[in-house]
């Protein structure tokens, strides 16, 4: 008898351990993080800016309520203002609009637009309920004049609905490692009562994530004007990009600007001179551009550059 109850302790023991290392071979735990932030689904983001605490500059008195300029390549913090608080961020919202994008549909995907898009108001690319459009068209629209209805039509098309394509936004947020960004539409509009926020941190690393990863990206914000043709699917359109200094400081390839009364002047901005890459963000600025550009132009200097730029003098 105990003979019996042996060999049936060991096939107990043995079927546990069998069970245990099977899980353990199937689900392994997430690698650990990096010490900048942790990626957790098929959003594979290694770069992240490598400081999390404010660096000034005693020269650069900004109004922004907060700001971050960095070596595009390395994350070096060249300087930092609250990097870290939480804020309304305005249209700077649709580079995650166009990442989600981007991620989940093709350039070339037709998608119609609703009466909800067509309405939506503020800034507008001039959409009409029952047109259709490529994404690539609405992503024109969304980044060039900062369509709000744009930025609806691709969140309803990608995902089926604003409130879907929000879940995703906050998903890709979450899997980048972003703990201090929340999303609550697609536009970057102030929502009554709902608190839609990110960090000049979390808002560069999301910007550098999207230009590094999709040259159509790169493409649309640095275009100064896109003419789409009329077809059977839509009118024509005319497009002019109104992202702050893309024709008049050297260098700035883009990305976005935003404004709302919550938010304030807000700006990301992609510069490159003398083999230098810099990657700038003001929120809640009441010079936004005066302030990128003592930013950038504080950046090259850092690196020895000297920016010749009399179209600003």
């Amino acid at each position: 008898m105990g003979r019996v109850i042996s060999v049936f302790l060991i096939a107990i023991v043995v079927a546990f351990g069998f069970l245990f290392f099977k899980k353990d071979a199937v689900s392994p735990e997430s690698p650990v993080p990096d010490v900048y932030g942790t990626s957790k689904s098929n959003i594979s983001n290694d770069w992240f800016p490598k400081s999390k605490n404010s660096k000034n500059a005693d020269f650069l008195n900004l109004s922004a309520k907060s700001a971050i300029l960095l070596d595009y390549d390395s994350g070096e913090v060249i300087y930092a203002k609250n990097p870290l608080e939480k804020l309304p961020a305005a249209s700077t919202i649709k580079i995650m609009t166009a990442l989600v994008a981007l991620e989940n549909s093709k350039l070339s995907d037709n998608f119609v637009i609703s009466e909800k898009a067509a309405k939506v108001g503020e800034n507008s690319m001039g959409l009409t309920q029952g047109e259709k459009l490529t994404l690539e068209e609405l992503l024109y629209g969304s980044m060039l004049v900062s369509g709000n209805d744009a930025a609806v039509a691709i969140a309803e098309g990608v995902a089926g609905s604003e409130d879907a394509f929000v879940e995703k936004m906050n998903q890709t947020a979450d899997d980048m490692g972003l703990s201090d960004t929340k999303f609550v539409n697609a536009s970057g509009l102030d929502d009554d009562g709902k608190a839609q926020y990110t960090t000049a941190f979390d808002l560069a690393t999301i910007a550098r994530f999207t230009w590094e990863k999709y040259p159509a990206f790169r493409k649309i914000v640095s275009t100064y004007n896109r003419t789409i043709d009329a077809n059977q699917g839509h009118k024509a359109f005319e497009l002019y990009n109104d992202t702050n200094l893309l024709t008049t400081y050297p260098g700035v390839k883009g990305i976005k600007p935003g404004f709302t009364w919550d938010a304030g002047w807000c700006l990301v901005t992609y510069a490159e001179n003398g083999g230098k890459k810099l990657l700038a963000v003001v929120l809640g600025s009441e010079n936004r551009r005066g302030e990128m550009i003592a930013l950038l132009d504080y950046g090259f200097f850092k690196s020895g550059i000297k920016i010749d730029r009399p179209e600003l003098e």
